[in-house]
């Protein structure tokens, strides 16, 4: 008969690890957004010339059983500048419904950062 002998060491030194793994994930992601933030105060505030060319959703849920779920949607908009370079940027939700496919104008950004697209008539 096998007996397995456990006194809580295996068990204390597995937890320290997930934690440890968990607590760096969310360091690498922190240090990822602010970078990008970093970066995104850096970046010039450009205007170029652009199409919409594609608009999607995502839609996410957070919480638990207990505690209720949360949806939230994220917006995204596809331009497609002059020199046929596309970049898609999040936008809010009330842009995303004032924006159609193949609306085209002046979209101003810095970095990844959207600020705004003027519709040209």
């Amino acid at each position: 008969m096998f007996m397995f002998y456990f006194d809580g060491s295996l068990f204390f030194g597995l937890f320290y690890l997930v934690f440890f793994l968990i607590l760096a994930v969310f360091v690498v992601t922190a240090v990822r957004g602010i970078a990008q933030w970093s970066r995104n105060n850096a970046s010039p505030l450009l205007t170029v010339q652009a199409r919409v060319v594609a608009k999607r959703t995502r839609v996410g849920h957070n919480g638990t059983h207990n505690t209720g779920y949360h949806t939230y949607t994220r917006y995204y908009v596809t331009f497609q500048v002059e020199s046929g370079d596309r970049m898609e940027l999040a936008v809010t939700g009330e842009e995303y419904g004032l924006l159609a496919e193949g609306d085209e104008g002046s979209l101003s950004f810095q970095g990844t950062r959207y600020k705004g697209f003027e519709r040209r008539y």
